[in-house]
């Protein structure tokens, strides 16, 4: 049953932000000040099953290193836009690229350079520990804290609605 009273048949693409999203928002230093970012197990399964399932999935952060590129392109996106300060003008471009419809997209951001790529979105989604602006924003705020489970929280819930959840054997396997 869906969290939220969006349509989530109507969900065909999801946009996430990184850190504060899929990683926490504290994120560790190596010793050379590259932030070392976490990833959630649970969160990588639903993103790769949602790729397989048809979802068009895209990464629009301000973070920029190769080890998030590498993480993303492993669990099959295709989209991913790093050191992006415009999020509004990349997921208008995205969009349009795409030819989607607000109304078939969904964007996951936790902050205030989020809101403008948010508000283009059909639905708005906040991790439980966004900013207040983001939430208040947001249509759909998860249960989940940012890298805590946020995109399996989400993804299973559009799987879900359009009943594409666990209704084959190639969801039993990475």
């Amino acid at each position: 049953m869906s969290k939220t009273a969006y349509d989530l048949r109507m969900i065909k693409a999801v946009v996430f932000d990184i850190d504060g999203v899929l990683s926490p928002s504290t994120i560790p230093m190596d010793n050379n000040g590259v932030p070392v970012r976490m990833a959630n197990i649970k969160d990588g399964y639903a993103l790769q099953l949602a790729v397989k399932k048809g979802l068009i999935l895209a990464i629009i952060s301000g973070a920029d290193t190769e080890a998030v590129k590498k993480r993303f392109q492993a669990l099959g996106f295709h989209d991913i836009f790093l050191g992006i300060s415009d999020k509004e003008s990349c997921m208008r471009k995205w969009m349009d690229d795409r030819k989607l419809e607000a109304c078939e997209v969904a964007y996951v951001g936790d902050d205030i350079p989020d809101l403008p790529a948010m508000r283009m979105a059909g639905l708005a989604v906040a991790p439980a520990d966004a900013a207040c602006e983001a939430r208040q924003l947001a249509s759909y705020i998860t249960t989940a804290d940012g890298g805590h489970g946020v995109a399996r929280e989400l993804i299973e819930q559009i799987l879900r609605a359009q009943g594409k959840w666990l209704n084959d054997k190639e969801v039993y396997s990475w």
